[in-house]
């Protein structure tokens, strides 16, 4: 039996961008379980007892149903240094919670702080996030993610992103590279594409 993470933002007990999560929900369940009904995250969450103060990942396992929703302070990890990785990873729409394969190439960061997963010669995400790069004019997140992530989706909806294959030889034509998922926000962790180490 597949079973599915959500990381949602609770943000002063706010719940940030339930519609994008609601959906990913939807295709993973439509994928996996459907003979189903696809349940409500809304309802769900707000039926839970949650932080209404501080910044909170909420974090709901699924398979055709919820399994398990915890709130976990989110303490953002500070990133000064990324390695290029080679991987072989699938992308997906959703996220599986079973992160054996992330762990293992995350493991083989060495003296940086993290990776960034490559793929036939193709930047795609980190070991926790998706990515964008910036050229001196437009951010450009890379076309083919390993996981789609919601924040990703909002970014590129609104025309903050362009999607575009990037090569890793294309890194010299970008001048920073941002991090971001559903706890971090566009720009918070943004870094010199200098920092990128081969």
């Amino acid at each position: 039996m597949c079973r599915f993470v959500e990381s949602i933002k609770l943000d002063n007990g706010e719940f940030k961008r339930l519609e994008l999560h609601q959906e990913r929900v939807r295709l993973a369940i439509q994928d996996y379980y459907p003979s189903e009904k696809v349940f409500h995250l809304i309802e769900s969450l707000t039926e839970t007892t949650y932080p209404p103060v501080g910044l909170y990942k909420c974090r709901v396992v699924y398979d055709s149903l919820i399994r398990e929703i915890e709130y976990i302070p989110y303490i953002r990890r500070e990133i000064r240094s990324l390695k290029l990785l080679e991987t072989q990873l699938e992308s997906t729409q959703y996220k599986p919670e079973n992160r054996s394969d992330y762990n293992a190439a995350f493991a083989l960061r060495g003296d940086c702080d993290e990776i960034i997963l490559v793929k036939n010669g193709l930047l795609t995400d980190t070991s926790f996030s998706n990515i964008a790069l910036f050229d001196g004019q437009c951010w450009f997140t890379p076309r083919i993610p390993l996981i789609y992530g919601v924040n990703r989706a909002w970014l590129i909806k609104h025309k903050v992103l362009m999607e575009k294959d990037i090569l890793v030889s294309e890194l010299v034509n970008f001048k920073l590279v941002s991090l971001f998922n559903a706890m971090n926000e566009f720009g918070d962790i943004e870094l010199d594409v200098s920092a990128i180490r081969l």
